[in-house]
């Protein structure tokens, strides 16, 4: 009896996850939605791309925020070269003549070089981006729209995954396009918790000192805004381009944005508390992402000690499922049961990623930051603290 009710229990709190929650918001959403009050503007802005060898995407990423429709005496460009041993220094020089400023600090991650970068910029509004997303020219003029309502403090755009070449990918990007969906509608009722990292604005003024040893900036930075009373909305019309990535890649970056997301109850406890006026959406999407790792396990578990017939029912359809996602390596590509394997692994590797999490506290946090191409920044693709 006992395992048959934590069975259900646990039944109960993935499918309010996975399930029940977005349904709620799909169907609510709409009617709690707080419109942003926008109007056209044209602050000082300070862009600021934090990069560690980033050689690879610099030139093409430069071009791109130079290319921004926005005043040329309006805008500066800060590239912050945190100890890179590649061109990207180079790279930089190469386009002082068109404003672009080069910022060198000794090697010291993320935090850091953004630290620097506050301490030197001078816009009213800083827009954070990383090395390897393409921005559109109009991006800018829709995000700084948002800031003419006095309650937004930070305003994400929306980063498009171009289409992967396999089906790894394209799940990854599906995966992505859920996510963007729950961050479009938290934003539509109050805040979303936190920003699409490689792509986000904040006012100058909101801007505090990140601790060094944080994995999601992109959390820390916009919350500090959200618990002096101001919004994190998204802007849909403000886009960026960035290449998909595959599950092995996926899974180092969730690894770091869950134990980012461990390590910032210390810093903010007030994201479990009443103190937190977005706490229902907090606990059913932030919080309960950490929960859903230990909800399968409970439910694995007590699967064993269920009664005939459902002890085998259930450990017949577990089964079923992890072993769907076992076998998605050797599944040819365009294979049918690929669109079923692929998204199943997926989910079992993220789900891998959430107890693998946990080592934040078993180890430095920088440790668990990992180089791609492009980069170390370049690794921060879409981190957000999902």
């Amino acid at each position: 009896m006992t395992a048959g009710i934590v069975f259900l229990i646990a039944a109960a709190g993935l499918l309010y996850i996975l399930a029940f929650y977005p349904i709620f918001l799909s169907i609510f959403g709409k009617r709690l939605a707080r419109p942003v009050r926008r109007a056209p503007l044209e602050p000082t802005v300070s862009v600021i791309v934090p990069v560690h060898n980033g050689e690879a995407f610099l030139k093409q990423k430069l071009s791109s925020i130079l290319g921004l429709d926005y005043p040329n005496g309006k805008i500066e460009t800060i590239v912050i070269s945190d100890g890179s041993t590649d061109r990207t220094e180079a790279i930089a020089q190469g386009f002082a003549e068109r404003g672009v400023r080069l910022l060198r600090i000794p090697r010291g991650g993320k935090p850091a070089a953004l630290n620097a970068a506050f301490e030197v910029a001078i816009g009213e509004i800083l827009l954070l981006t990383d090395v390897r997303q393409e921005l559109e020219s109009g991006s800018l003029r829709q995000m700084v729209s948002c800031f003419a309502d006095p309650e937004v403090g930070t305003v994400s755009g929306e980063l498009i995954i171009r289409k992967g070449a396999s089906e790894d990918e394209d799940a990854i990007g599906l995966y992505w396009r859920f996510e963007t969906w729950m961050r479009d509608q938290l934003s539509s009722i109050d805040s979303m918790f936190g920003a699409t990292g490689p792509f986000y604005a904040i006012r100058r003024s909101l801007a505090v000192p990140i601790p060094t040893d944080i994995l999601l900036d992109d959390m820390y930075l916009p919350l500090a805004a959200f618990f002096r009373g101001y919004r994190l909305v998204m802007e849909n019309g403000a886009r960026a381009f960035d290449y998909p990535t595959g599950v092995d890649t996926e899974f180092r970056r969730k690894v770091r944005t869950l134990a980012g997301n461990y390590q910032l109850f210390r810093h903010y406890p007030g994201l479990l508390t009443f103190r937190n006026r977005m706490w229902v959406h907090y606990m059913s999407y932030k919080f309960g992402r950490l929960l859903l790792p230990w909800l399968l396990a409970a439910i694995a578990i007590s699967s064993f000690f269920l009664a005939e017939p459902w002890r085998i029912l259930a450990l017949a359809a577990q089964a079923l499922f992890y072993g769907t996602a076992a076998v998605d390596t050797w599944i040819p590509s365009g294979s049918r049961i690929k669109r079923i394997s692929s998204p199943a692994r997926t989910f079992v590797v993220m789900m891998a990623a959430a107890f693998r999490g946990l080592s934040v506290f078993f180890v430095a946090p920088q440790s668990l930051w990992k180089v791609t191409s492009g980069g170390q920044f370049g690794e921060s693709v879409r981190k957000y603290g999902q």
